[in-house]
């Protein structure tokens, strides 16, 4: 953080950079500071003085983090069944590149399988992306999913409580039954888990194999409406949900399995 005096060249004006990233407008932004509402690397500042660097400071207002660096890109995309999660598959099959030609340098945060569809945050963030795609930081993300077989509470209860894969431990942060037909079951799913196929090879494990999944949100970041193969880009409360996410205390291993299982299996309804 610079904190030099208005005379002096190193940085920018708080204000300044505030306003360019879509805070307010440069005098109210001049009023948040004065009021003290906000942070520079932590520090609350209150001189209109203050100079910062966009692409190092940190700065929230109101205890949200604020992304100073517009040259940041961070997009929502609802990715379609039977495209892969890269941007360019060395074996010619479709990928995310086609649905954000005109962004330079974004990628994509984390997988889907190819015949998974939902939501994916797209940036060209690399630090953030880390921190978002790593199960240490607690980041979840919600799937809604249809599989084979009507779904009991007990079933719902292993999910909750966990148990052992080929690669360890895993189990849901929530679940529940949304709906039974005949033969199969839908239910909505959260975790933080970031390994390979996950949702598949539980459900596969607990002897109901997946018909159709759906990942709905990505930490608070929801998919709402958007169609499939569609790209919006977040609005700045999305990005600084994100930012204050990644600003979380990475979560000791043994802290899910910690965690109290709540068991709350809706009642099953007829189609």
């Amino acid at each position: 953080m610079q904190t030099s005096s208005p005379d002096e060249e190193q940085g920018v004006r708080l204000q300044k950079v505030m306003a360019a990233a879509g805070v307010a407008s440069r005098r109210v932004c001049e009023d948040l500071i004065v009021r003290g509402q906000v942070t520079v690397n932590g520090k609350r500042v209150t001189e209109l003085g203050t100079r910062v660097d966009p692409e190092v400071d940190r700065v929230t207002v109101s205890g949200m983090p604020i992304q100073l660096d517009v040259s940041k890109v961070y997009l929502a995309l609802n990715k379609p069944v039977g495209v892969v999660s890269s941007m360019a598959d060395e074996n010619g099959r479709a990928d995310l590149s086609q649905f954000v030609e005109g962004y330079e340098r974004v990628f994509n945060v984390g997988r889907l399988d190819a015949e998974t569809s939902g939501l994916i945050i797209m940036t060209n963030d690399g630090d953030l992306a880390h921190k978002l795609a790593h199960p240490k930081f607690g980041v979840t993300k919600t799937y809604v999913v249809r599989v084979q077989g009507v779904i009991e509470p007990g079933i719902i209860h292993k999910l909750l409580s966990g148990f052992d894969l080929e690669d360890g431990f895993i189990k849901a942060d929530k679940a529940k039954l949304v709906q039974v037909a005949i033969g199969e079951s839908l239910l909505e799913i959260e975790l933080h888990s970031g390994r390979n196929r996950i949702v598949r090879r539980m459900f596969e494990f607990l002897g109901h194999p997946v018909l159709g999944l759906v990942r709905k949100q990505f930490g608070s970041i929801q998919l709402g409406p958007l169609k499939a193969g569609k790209v919006r880009e977040l609005s700045k409360v999305e990005i600084g949900a994100l930012l204050k996410a990644a600003e979380g205390k990475p979560m000791r291993p043994s802290q899910a399995a910690k965690r109290a299982p709540h068991v709350n299996p809706a009642k099953a309804r007829g189609k």
